[in-house]
């Protein structure tokens, strides 16, 4: 069963023993952040870009995506206006995950539309496509695309590590 087929499934709840431990780790990126304030903007800055190149590159992993951290660092420090050595030429690909990231980490406290949901999934399929699949592309996927799944395994072993909501729930949720 998945999270989103289980009753009341959004009314979360929470273990107060788990928010202290994040209030303790607030406290902690705080304290790292004051630090960081007195080491200097070029610090910042590279601290910055350090920070959501790897956060980009680690996102992809998980998808089984490999991006060239070379690329990944160009976009990123170009999107922050940071100037750096020896910037590669970057691909479509690259740089609609960097613009997904920025927006979706920059942005965070900006509502959560279904128009920038679908912004994210332009930039990450400009061509319409998933690999060998045409895909909805800005838009809330149809019931005539059937399920969608996050599978991994070789053909005929394939392993399903999530199934979505059906299409005509997606509005709704």
């Amino acid at each position: 069963m998945w999270i989103h087929q289980q009753n009341n499934w959004t009314d979360f709840t929470w273990q107060p023993s788990i928010l202290n431990q994040l209030v303790e780790l607030r406290h902690h990126q705080g304290r790292l952040l004051g630090r960081m304030e007195a080491l200097g903007f070029a610090f910042r800055q590279e601290t910055a870009l350090m920070t959501i190149t790897n956060d980009v590159l680690k996102s992809s992993a998980i998808e089984g995506e490999v991006l060239d951290p070379d690329a990944v660092r160009s976009s990123v420090a170009r999107r922050l206006g940071i100037e750096i050595t020896g910037a590669v030429k970057v691909n479509r690909e690259v740089e609609g995950v960097v613009e997904m990231m920025l927006d979706a980490t920059q942005q965070c406290f900006q509502p959560l539309t279904k128009e920038r949901l679908c912004g994210w999934q332009a930039a990450l399929f400009p061509t319409g496509y998933s690999g060998m699949y045409r895909i909805t592309v800005g838009d809330w996927r149809t019931l005539s695309a059937g399920l969608m799944q996050v599978v991994s395994g070789a053909m005929g072993r394939e392993k399903v590590h999530f199934e979505a909501p059906t299409a005509d729930r997606i509005e709704f949720e």
